[in-house]
């Protein structure tokens, strides 16, 4: 793929690199051979990126002829947002504080030339910052607050190639040499692929949706179809338009860089699982809610309860009953109340948090099923046991540490109950075609749903049991056909 450097002027370029031809961005814009490359990698190191100039249209038309622009038109949008700044500066708290400790003045300014600084002290948090706003030449203002007495990401700027002080420009050659070295290295190793796949996940995360084993059998499975596929992380979100997919398996929230990934990827037209639309629904469960109700799916009996009816809560579903803050997720958020005093302190403990939330008849069963749903097609079906002498599948002590998990059961998806399979497949084409899990409840031969899941759990040795290797394949071949759908659509290569 060739390597492009845009510039207002070349003049402006202090350096010439093997391998990547410099242009000036009224020629990358106007001359017909740029236009009719069929691919690129464009590094825009235009003076402004502000909506309309040059620079703004240079990735602009960059996306639009198939390229892959550095900065994209999307982060360029992030660079200006002071939402994401304030986001981005959240995430690498840890990072600005560490790096920061010893500036003595209240205001810093940080110059990122391809994710380094020229002070070493630095180059973690100048990394970070590179992946999260992907321009190749940035200019942070950390800001001091008295009030919380630490450091603030405040604003965040693109460089002018003609903007590099004289000193900086040494250690900038050396660095973007060694930045365009790197990529061709890694475009040599990707030559047999056909696409590249991103799959997000947490290393630190105490319940993943994958393991790390199941992780490597997705990279394997990846890659016997053509997808090149890297392990990506938080910090790599300004990555994202390097890719043609996005895999989420790390746990997912709607107030959380899971979501703003999700957004992010389905914005520069990658195939994303989890999609942001079925994030936002299933993680919900005031809307599962009134889905199903609406739609007549069997569910225990359910009440959506607020300040004004919590009273009816006993009177309608009886005691126990079952208490769910909306945002609930791995048996966290639910509560069992067995009394109207429990009920009553529960409710007020939910209802600061959330103007709805759901109470729900309890149901005693030893087991729910648990059926995968991917591409409106039955992937797998688990039993999940209850812990022992619990109510749930995992039992947590007050802290809400986990203690202990039940058993568990796959089988072949041909030798469940078809009524398991058609409720299911009911439920989850409720919220679209991607990957879910629906939990239903056997009571005699009445199935009942308890909830859909996006993010389900396939963890090696459990969720693949049935399928071994194939598993891993079958969601693999359905992204390879999405993206092979969406390229047919004029989408970039």
């Amino acid at each position: 793929m060739p390597i492009l450097i845009v510039v207002n002027d070349p003049k402006d370029w202090p350096l010439k690199i093997e391998g990547v031809e410099l242009v000036a961005a009224r020629a990358y814009l106007t001359d017909p051979r740029y236009a009719a490359l069929r691919s690129a990698k464009v590094f825009n190191l235009c003076r402004s990126y502000r909506y309309k100039s040059t620079g703004y249209y240079v990735s602009l038309l960059a996306a639009a002829r198939g390229h892959r622009p550095l900065p994209d038109v999307t982060a360029i949008r992030d660079l200006k947002s002071q939402t994401i700044v304030r986001l981005a500066s959240e995430d690498l708290e840890d990072y600005i504080q560490k790096s920061l400790a010893s500036i003595k003045s209240k205001e810093f300014v940080l110059s990122i030339y391809f994710g380094h600084n020229v002070a070493k002290r630095h180059e973690q948090l100048s990394l970070h910052l590179f992946k999260l706003f992907q321009a190749p030449l940035l200019r942070a203002l950390f800001m001091y607050s008295e009030k919380d007495r630490k450091w603030h990401l405040h604003v965040i700027d693109p460089i002018a190639a003609s903007e590099i002080p004289e000193e900086h420009r040494l250690f900038v050659v050396e660095v973007a040499r060694e930045y365009f070295r790197g990529r061709r290295r890694a475009a040599r190793r990707k030559v047999a692929h056909r696409y590249d796949l991103a799959i997000l996940h947490d290393p630190g995360e105490e319940e993943p949706p994958s393991n790390p084993r199941a992780l490597q059998r997705f990279v394997r499975a990846a890659e016997s179809l053509g997808l090149a596929t890297e392990l990506i992380r938080r910090d790599d979100y300004g990555r994202i338009a390097e890719f043609d997919a996005l895999f989420i398996r790390e746990t997912t929230s709607v107030n959380h860089h899971t979501y703003r990934f999700a957004r992010r990827a389905a914005a520069e037209g990658l195939v994303v699982i989890d999609d942001p639309e079925s994030i936002l629904k299933c993680t919900n469960k005031v809307f599962l809610a009134e889905v199903l109700q609406r739609h007549r799916l069997p569910t225990p009996k359910t009440l959506i309860v607020h300040r004004d009816n919590v009273r009816s809560v006993a009177r309608e579903l009886g005691l126990p009953c079952i208490l769910k803050d909306p945002a609930a997720s791995f048996s966290q958020g639910v509560v069992k109340v067995d009394t109207e005093e429990e009920l009553s302190a529960e409710v007020d403990k939910l209802l600061a948090t959330s103007d709805l939330i759901i109470a729900q008849e309890f149901v005693l069963t030893p087991f729910d099923w648990r059926v995968g749903v991917y591409d409106r097609q039955p992937l797998y079906v688990c039993q999940y046991y209850m812990a022992r002498r619990h109510w749930q599948i995992i039992k947590r002590d007050s802290t809400g540490v986990k203690t202990e998990d039940g058993n568990s059961k796959t089988l072949p998806v041909e030798h469940v109950p078809s009524g398991v399979i058609r409720i299911a497949l009911r439920a989850a084409n409720l919220i679209g075609e991607g990957l879910y899990g629906v939990d239903i409840k056997q009571i005699g031969k009445q199935f009942y749903v308890i909830e859909i899941n996006d993010n389900p759990n396939i963890d090696a040795g459990i969720e693949d049991a049935v399928l071994k290797d194939e598993l891993y394949l079958r969601i693999m071949r359905v992204f390879l056909r999405r993206i092979e759908q969406r390229k047919e659509r004029g989408y970039p290569a």
